[in-house]
């Protein structure tokens, strides 16, 4: 039989492994709208641990995914309306605690499942039984799929028309999402050229099948592209902004398409935005009959759960390296408990990461069973 847990009257109740669920948790909270994170975002030690309703889980957070755009969430970009204090983190793996009766039809308690909605930088977050995404464990791998695999799945397959012999720029190539740009346009058959920071980030980029990487600290990018590609580049996966973006519209080949899923670069400006030089935009795209698409996962959330399934089907039969860094490389060491949040969103920040960014939520649970 399948356990049901109706927690609704009860502050109090136990953990699947045995153990009491807390009534009080730690959670991140922006209790005040900036660019600066630190600024933003407060830890709140002693936040009441959430009830599930009844079409509800409660999932005990054991990784979270630190994605750009928390910064612009924080900084109250999204969503003018939504006035602090207010919850952040955006995705989650973890395990089912509770969950209410209409939820217990399709899910049990110690059940593995991830997530997106607001609100993850927490130890436990109630997540709607629709919105859950049940896993065969607890992996951290899984979550780098949920927004930045799937981010570059609908994007490259809706907008990029990827065929075999395309050449393909992915900017930021060897982060959260540029690593499955990289992936999902070589297993189009197209040519990969992909920018980073450091040797090491071209190392990995290479072992995932990228044909060129260009490292824009020793290398000039332009250069490169105009030396290499004089005809252009048939598709721009683009995420940085500013001067890169510049760039990668000079470099588009005729009817070449770019496609803007993010602008790392002005995320910590006051503004957002860093100044493109766009005036001569229209003759630039009419020139090359190009065009430039922007993409916002939100907008394409009838094609999510196809797109999940595809990419949770070639991560376990192997055909997709997940890269996940939890920031062992950095001055303080792996990114453990709710308060390196704050560290992983800088590391992210220095452009040090290799894949995507993902911090450990500990528990300790002992056991009563």
């Amino acid at each position: 039989p399948r356990p049901i847990l109706d927690m609704s009257y009860s502050r109090h109740f136990l953990d699947f492994q045995g153990s009491s669920i807390p009534s009080s948790m730690k959670k991140l909270v922006v209790t005040k709208l900036s660019q600066n994170f630190r600024e933003a975002v407060t830890l709140r030690q002693d936040s009441p641990v959430p009830l599930p309703g009844d079409g509800d889980l409660l999932v005990r957070n054991r990784f979270v995914g630190i994605n750009a755009s928390d910064i612009n969430y924080s900084a109250g970009r999204y969503d003018a309306s939504v006035k602090p204090p207010f919850d952040i983190g955006f995705e989650g793996v973890g395990d089912v605690v509770a969950l209410g009766l209409s939820a217990s039809a399709d899910y049990t308690v110690g059940q593995a499942v991830a997530y997106v909605k607001a609100g993850s930088f927490a130890e436990y977050t109630v997540v709607p039984a629709k919105q859950a995404v049940p896993l065969p464990s607890v992996k951290p791998e899984f979550l780098t799929l949920m927004v930045s695999g799937a981010t570059t799945y609908i994007s490259l397959k809706e907008l990029g028309e990827l065929s075999e012999g395309k050449k393909v720029l992915v900017t930021a190539a060897a982060g959260g999402t540029g690593q499955f740009a990289v992936q999902l346009a070589k297993k189009a058959k197209c040519h990969v050229i992909g920018t980073c920071s450091s040797d090491e980030k071209g190392g990995f980029l290479k072992s995932i099948g990228c044909d060129r990487t260009i490292n824009y600290k020793t290398e000039n990018v332009e250069s490169v592209l105009r030396k290499d590609y004089p005809e252009g580049v048939d598709v721009v996966y683009e995420s940085v902004g500013g001067r890169m973006f510049d760039l990668a519209l000079n470099s588009l080949a005729t009817k070449g398409r770019l496609i803007v899923i993010g602008f790392i670069a002005g995320y910590q400006n006051p503004t957002g935005l860093q100044p493109v030089k766009a005036e001569l935009l229209p003759a630039k795209l009419l020139k090359k009959s190009a065009s430039i698409r922007g993409f916002f996962l939100n907008h394409y959330l009838s094609e999510y759960k196809m797109a999940l399934k595809d990419l949770l089907k070639m991560y376990e039969s192997g055909d997709l390296v997940c890269e996940v860094d939890f920031g062992d490389m950095s001055p303080e060491g792996k990114f453990i408990g709710l308060e390196s949040v704050f560290r992983a969103v800088d590391y992210m920040y220095m452009g040090k990461n290799i894949g995507k960014i993902v911090v450990e939520l500990p528990h300790s649970v002992n056991s009563k069973l």
